[in-house]
């Protein structure tokens, strides 16, 4: 019996460690080479992690084998850093379980890292190996999706400062080797966000590797760079080479429908996405089987990188639901627009079954997506069988039937167990109840189900992404219809389902305008008042569901410019800034009348409270707006001892009730910004956060929306400061925040590490970081993403571009060229909400562009040759894109706007004027001109470049 057949025997029959490492020793006596017993046990082991990742009683076996000495600390790095590599071992918490496990193992040795977690007998050639191995490690790191029960990125940094601490003598490398580690190490030190400390051993790195190749290599390898772009130009025309194997594209316009789903061309806008989809199909000059591929292998690239958890933006249920629930039916609407062009339906239907076909080839792929799959369904015991064990693939070819765009026959040719395979259970019962999905769940969705029933149906809907769309417009047409009849009563029982079920949003958002429903809820809080109502406070209280329904979509999709529809604006200040305190003096005559009534009312001890008279005197909207100067004044009030303890616990307790807790979220900002401002000096305020937040009737969906503001503040210093009190406790309050917030924290903690609280990098480098993450994707050939307009919320327009520019110039020296054009285009080309994000391709041209050309003329003739060639490539294929995006918007939409800020056309003209104007003292610009217009391709879009 080999070591390692005992090792899986003994593990699956429950062997405790003690036992196991007994016989492991009686089998080691019986050889005589230990060294290689030491590799055997942790390869053993490791193979057992694939199967059970981050297993307690594994590490035991590991622990008790190290601590022995049968097992070398070195030996266990050596195989760990190699085996992590395969996808089936990129576990975070297994891989962080060993990291950890080593480095302990070397602390308490005492010994040095060569001797510890390197053979003191190892070559530098081998010590360079096992270097390379844990910057592959650190990159896996940085790939896998955050978690707060582990800390892989902190411990693998640790480890490969340990092992580039064993680096001492470089004389055996050749140049040839130093180029290869130089070129990774760099790729390292460019794409990864890391600790201080590691930058700074892995500069030393890279200048010791520089030092050793000398000037000959480095001209060697400038001059292989040189005569690559000189053929690069030779061979492709100016827009670039059509590369049928490219996911960047796909990957960027799918991260972009999902991300930015809310907004005018997101996933949640049918012909908007669909013009988007055109527009790439059309720029990217493939034809319909190889975009169709390349649009389909993005979407499982897509899944297959998105994290397990829910909560996550890039979760594997959002990601399934879009692509399962909402690309088929994109896909059909994108195949009825190119009817309407020449494209046959024959041709789109054979398009699809090459693709999938093409896809089902992907073994690897799929079956990453089916261990996400996994991890995301594994701990959801709501499911059944059934449910658990359909296939990703599987359900996303039923969608494509049944939308249309595949036929019966190729679907069970492509699964033949298709056929066999029994109805998801919402189809059941609407099976049983003789009616269609819609119509069971418009039945479902009523005032007489159960909050339990209806929170079961939800997560049924969730479970079944065919039902999706289905449900989006059940919701739409209960929406449209109470919001028009003013039956608040219904509106109220809906709106509180939505925010109450958070995915529930998420499925909206991808299947309609989710920003057409916070119109509708404006209109009625706007005008609504309660006047001729019977009962004004049941009114208020329906009323107060649609406000924190509004409030709670606007701030999980970010929604703050004003929303455009049928040619109607609508603001959202009322919803975003209820925290406002505003002055007396600041306030009209109705709101000040109102706030000195309601004042009166609430905290003043002889008033009898609020009646009738007085909710049909005050207008909701009225009301919402005051509520945060009223408890500014009352805290003001307390702290001059004019109003006493049991007075404003009274006032408070009204606001605890259903008749006002709708007006809540303004209030705990308007007292957490105070506080800000005033610390010390304001401890009344926050003993009214901790009093309504901390209050058993406080909505849930307050807490949630008040959070994330909440413990930031409490993170601060200042905060910390104020005395602990028996009435006053920040750990409480820190408890309740990271209860409704689903976070796993010890209260007590002073800093707030929490990606989804606090970011994990500063606000300002958000834009760079951004960028070195969709440049580090797409090296790793994943679907890359970046959010330009969360970016352009950190920094200029311009410095955006002089930042993006640094970024692509040094990715295209590296031979990422056709990358860097994909990159550039979609940033520049890309459509967005023009009230959120300016457009950035007349900025590039007009603003950035000069600028480049004229550091451009002053660079060494091999830098200088580059980032022509760069420059040239982003020119053409981002007015080549925006060209083919603007004539699809106009088409499909129907709509004569400029959705990029100006005509491509206009923005062509302007630049071939600039370029000859500059032509004879700019040798950048001149040629620039020149190979522009030697690009039949590009002249045939844009004539004024005509030589």
């Amino acid at each position: 019996m080999s070591l390692a057949e005992l090792t899986r025997n003994s593990y699956q029959r429950g062997v405790s460690p003690q036992q196991w490492l007994v016989l492991c020793k009686l089998l080691v006596q019986q050889q005589q080479d230990v060294g290689d017993f030491s590799t055997a046990i942790s390869n053993a082991i490791l193979e057992l992690y694939r199967l059970y990742p981050a297993d307690p009683t594994l590490r035991e076996y590991l622990q008790l084998a190290l601590s022995d000495g049968l097992l070398s600390n070195a030996a266990l790095v050596s195989t760990f850093i190699r085996a992590a590599r395969d996808p089936e071992l990129q576990n975070g918490s297994t891989l962080d379980m060993l990291c950890r496990l080593a480095l302990n193992t070397h602390y308490t040795s005492g010994l040095s890292p060569a001797g510890s977690i390197i053979p003191l007998a190892d070559s530098q050639i081998s010590v360079l190996s096992k270097v390379q191995d844990a910057l592959a490690l650190l990159r896996i790191a940085h790939s896998l999706p955050p978690s707060n029960f582990h800390q892989l990125i902190v411990s693998t940094s640790e480890l490969a400062i340990l092992l580039l601490s064993c680096v001492t003598d470089m004389s055996q490398v050749t140049a040839n080797q130093a180029m290869i580690y130089l070129g990774d190490a760099n790729d390292v030190l460019q794409s990864l966000r890391l600790s201080q400390e590691l930058r700074q051993v892995l500069e030393n790195f890279v200048l010791s590797l520089s030092l050793l190749m000398g000037d000959d290599a480095k001209a060697v390898r400038d001059a292989q760079m040189l005569h690559t772009m000189q053929l690069t130009m030779g061979k492709n025309d100016v827009l670039g080479a059509n590369v049928e194997t490219d996911t960047v594209t796909c990957g960027l316009l799918l991260q972009s429908l999902v991300a930015c789903r809310t907004c005018d061309f997101g996933a949640g806008s049918d012909l908007e996405a669909v013009a988007v989809m055109t527009g790439t199909l059309r720029w990217t000059s493939w034809a319909p089987n190889v975009f169709c591929t390349q649009l389909l292998v993005a979407a499982l690239t897509c899944i297959a990188q998105s994290s397990a958890k829910d909560d996550h933006e890039s979760s594997f249920s959002l990601w399934r639901a879009f692509v399962v629930g909402r690309l088929p039916r994109l896909l059909f609407a994108l195949e009825k627009s190119l009817e309407a062009h020449g494209t046959t339906e024959a041709d789109w239907r054979a398009a699809m079954h090459a693709a999938l076909l093409s896809l089902s080839q992907r073994s690897d792929l799929l079956a990453q997506c089916d261990v996400v799959a996994r991890q995301g369904t594994g701990h959801d015991s709501s499911q059944d069988n059934n449910t658990l064990h359909r296939s990703l693939i599987r359900e996303f070819i039923q969608q494509l039937l049944a939308v249309g765009i595949i036929e019966y026959a190729f679907a069970v040719s492509m699964d033949p167990m298709m056929v066999n395979d029994p109805r998801t259970r919402l189809q059941s019962e609407a099976f049983d109840h003789g009616c269609s999905i819609e119509t069971y769940l418009d039945s479902r969705l009523t005032l007489d189900s159960s909050p339990e029933d209806t929170l079961l149906l939800l997560e049924k809907i969730r479970q079944e992404p065919g039902s999706h769309h289905c449900f989006a417009a059940v919701v739409q047409k209960r929406f449209t219809s109470h919001s028009k009849s003013l039956d608040l009563e219904h509106l109220s029982n809906l709106t509180r389902t939505l925010y109450h079920h958070d995915f529930a949003l998420d499925i909206l958002s991808l299947h309609l305008k989710i920003s057409y429903l916070i119109c509708d809820a404006l209109e009625i809080i706007l005008e609504y008042d309660c006047e001729t109502v019977g009962d004004p406070q049941t009114a208020v209280s329906h009323l107060g569901d649609i406000v924190l329904f509004a409030e709670m979509v606007l701030a999980k999709f970010r929604i703050s410019s004003p929303i455009i529809k049928d040619g109607k604006f609508y603001r959202t200040e009322l919803l975003r800034c209820t925290s406002r305190v505003y002055q007396l003096d600041e306030l009209s005559p109705e709101h000040k009348s109102a706030f000195v009534t309601w004042y009166k009312a609430i905290f003043d001890s002889n008033s009898e409270g609020i009646d009738d008279a007085l909710l049909r005197t005050t207008k909701p909207q009225i009301l919402l707006q005051i509520s945060a100067t009223l408890f500014s004044q009352a805290a003001l009030a307390r702290q001059e001892n004019r109003l006493d303890n049991d007075t404003l616990q009274t006032g408070m307790s009204y606001f605890l009730g259903p008749l006002l807790r709708w007006t809540l979220v303004g209030v705990i900002h308007a007292m957490l910004f105070e506080i800000g401002h005033r610390a010390l000096v304001a401890p009344f305020h926050l003993a009214i956060v901790q009093t309504i937040l901390c209050s058993p009737h406080c909505p849930i969906v307050v807490l949630r929306l008040c959070s994330p503001s909440c413990l930031r503040l409490l993170s601060s210093r200042r905060i910390q400061a104020f005395p602990q009190s028996p009435v006053l406790d920040i750990s409480v309050i820190r408890a309740t925040c990271f209860q409704a917030l689903g976070v796993n924290k010890d209260p007590s903690c002073k800093a707030l590490e929490d990606h989804q609280i606090s970011p994990a990098t500063r606000w300002m480098d958000f834009p760079k970081q951004e960028i070195h993450e969709a440049l580090a994707l797409a090296r790793r050939h994943k679907a890359p993403r970046i959010d330009v307009t969360r970016c352009l919320s950190a920094t200029s327009p311009s410095k955006f571009l002089d930042l993006l520019w640094s970024e692509l110039s040094v990715a295209s020296s590296l031979g990422e060229m056709d990358t860097c054009r994909r990159l550039a285009a979609f940033v520049l080309a890309m459509p967005r909400q023009l009230s959120s994000a300016p457009p950035l391709l007349p900025i590039f041209m007009y603003n950035v562009l000069p600028y480049l050309i004229t550091a451009i003329d002053q660079q060494q003739a091999t830098e200088k040759g580059m980032n022509t060639q760069l420059l040239v490539t982003i020119i053409s294929s981002a007015l080549t894109a925006a060209l083919h995006i603007e004539w699809a918007v106009q088409t499909i939409c129907e709509e004569q706007r400029f959705v990029l800020g100006q005509p491509s056309a206009a923005i062509a003209r302007r630049l071939a004027a600039d370029l000859r104007a500059q032509k004879h003292s700019s040798s950048t610009s001149a040629t620039i001109l020149q190979r522009l217009g030697s690009s039949p391709a590009f002249v045939t879009n844009f004539p004024v470049f005509v030589m």
